[in-house]
């Protein structure tokens, strides 16, 4: 079967299969390369060539790493909804969904009716495994979502207003009436954090370990969860709001507000980051894409708006108002007001987000919030009588990695995921707009005037540099003693001259504001106005 060389010594048969996942790993290996590579043989420097030539060496097997992980340890691959001739997606109803998939799937389906403790909102997380639920009469419940088993549920007899998990699922905090707490997972209230007061919206930055609130007065805090220290306290000076979403991408706040402008923020600065005017109406609804650089909005002048923001332009805008919005890990965008759920995607190159499905609750339901679950192709709705869950196909990512989130951990790894993500823990001081700068060389700012003791430096060795400098030799009669120390002390005087003409000037500017300053200060402030003021 197989050839023989020439030589006499038989060749290495690959059997089919090796021969076809060679050819695959060779195109899942070109994805990975950064280009084409250099041309190294143009180089005339052996130095500089040996030293890319190991770099080009390096890059070669980390893209051949990449490429075998791919393939061994992302088996699975995400599929969308195909609609066949005229037929579109949009029409594809959840009862032929569920005909269709297979059983632990199916499960996904359902509706949980509690129309006296509503509305509801609720909370994933990072893996996906638990979701909070939390009622505005008090009701809050921890549910296992691979068995869909309930872990815990308390009633708390007062209001709630949201819930947010912290670094995994042992503890929760809730927004409730005056103030908002934080439970573990057995009910327990562990801490009341009364210096937030009112809260409206909670969310939870997992890789800073701050817990970030807005109250009803327009007030932002952040509070570390870990050593329990009030990071920031910050006045918005743009009244109550409750749309608040934390970029995924760089851990920066975005507050949505009535005067349809979005802020973004970071827990060191008491200004904002960035302040845009995003829709002529009251913000609604806004949403982070996974990568960060694409934001969703929704005003009340029924607008939705996808923003690009590295440049923050309007990428399009479409018709329709959302009261929630989310982006699944796979880039598809929820929106819902009242009763209704549309899923856009964008299937093509262009940023061009288009309808992909839809769905209708029973009539009366009002939709607080959506969420899309990590992992899974489903989105979870919390509406005025409950909560519900439906399937969307190729929402969620289908691989998932043990180290960042792991659906099937054991408390034994949950212990050290604990550890090594309070080691891993940022301070506060890395959250900005342009992460990638952090480790870069700050660029130079304004040249800093020289000092005295400098300049006197600077002007002593000018005068050594000239002093031991030759004088030339002249005809007979000119390069006498006497002539040449006096040209020598000429040189040295011009040497000094703009030394000292800048020092000259320097003590002018001081003495004129010096006497600037007590002309002020003699005069009492309420005749300062009439004081002659000085052209420039």
């Amino acid at each position: 079967m197989g050839e023989k060389q020439e030589t006499g010594a038989p060749e290495t048969i690959k059997p089919p299969t090796e021969l076809e996942d060679s050819g695959e790993l060779e195109t899942r290996i070109k994805k990975y390369l950064r280009g084409d590579g250099a041309n190294l043989e143009a180089l005339q420097d052996k130095k500089l060539r040996g030293q890319l030539t190991v770099r080009e060496k390096l890059y070669g097997k980390s893209a051949e790493a990449a490429a075998k992980a791919e393939k061994w340890l992302m088996p699975s691959e995400g599929g969308y909804l195909e609609a066949e001739g005229i037929e579109k997606t949009s029409r594809i109803r959840q009862e032929s969904i569920a005909r269709e998939v297979d059983i632990s799937s199916s499960r996904n389906q359902y509706d949980i009716v509690l129309p006296d403790l509503g509305p509801y909102t609720l909370d994933f997380t990072s893996s996906g495994r638990y979701m909070a639920a939390a009622g505005r009469k008090g009701h809050l419940a921890v549910v296992d979502m691979k068995n869909l088993s309930l872990i815990k549920e308390i009633q708390v007899r007062e209001t709630v207003r949201d819930v947010v998990f912290l670094h995994n699922e042992l503890f929760f905090a809730a927004a409730q009436k005056k103030y908002p707490y934080i439970y573990n997972r057995d009910g327990t209230e562990l801490h009341c954090l009364k210096e937030h007061g009112a809260v409206l919206k909670l969310q939870f930055l997992k890789n800073h370990f701050l817990l970030a609130s807005i109250n009803k007065f327009g007030q932002l805090h952040y509070q570390d969860v870990t050593t329990g220290v009030m990071v920031g306290n910050f006045r918005t000076g743009l009244g109550r709001t409750d749309v608040m979403q934390v970029n995924p991408f760089n851990g920066v706040v975005a507050l949505g507000h009535s005067g349809g402008t979005v802020t973004m923020w970071k827990p060191t600065t008491s200004a904002p980051l960035v302040k845009m005017l995003c829709h002529r109406g009251a913000i609604s609804a806004l949403a982070f894409h996974p990568n960060g650089h694409i934001m969703a909005t929704s005003g009340k002048e029924r607008k939705i708006k996808i923003w690009d923001l590295r440049k923050f332009e309007v990428l399009q805008t479409l018709p329709g108002h959302a009261s929630t919005l989310d982006f699944s890990q796979k880039g598809l965008l929820a929106a819902a007001t009242g009763s209704f759920v549309q899923i856009l995607g964008n299937f093509s190159e262009s940023q061009s987000y288009s309808r992909y499905m839809t769905h209708s609750m029973a009539k009366g339901y009002q939709i607080k919030k959506l969420l899309f679950r990590p992992y899974e192709d489903v989105l979870g709705i919390a509406h005025s009588m409950g909560w519900s869950s439906i399937l969307i196909p190729g929402s969620g990512e289908p691989n998932f990695d043990s180290w960042v989130a792991n659906p099937f951990e054991t408390s034994k790894q949950r212990r050290e995921k604990e550890v090594r993500s309070l080691l891993d823990k940022l301070p506060p001081e890395t959250i900005m707009l342009d992460p990638s700068k952090i480790g870069t060389v700050k660029p130079p700012g304004r040249k800093q005037k020289p000092m005295k003791q400098e300049r006197e430096l600077e002007m002593e060795a000018a005068v050594a540099a000239v002093k031991d400098m030759p004088v030339k030799k002249k005809t007979k009669g000119r390069s006498k003693p006497s002539k040449s120390a006096k040209k020598k002390q000429e040189i040295i005087v011009r040497t000094k001259r703009p030394f000292l003409e800048q020092q000259m000037k320097e003590e002018e500017e001081l003495s004129r504001k010096k006497q600037k300053t007590s002309e002020e200060a003699e005069l009492p402030k309420s005749l300062q106005r009439f004081a002659r003021k000085k052209a420039t």
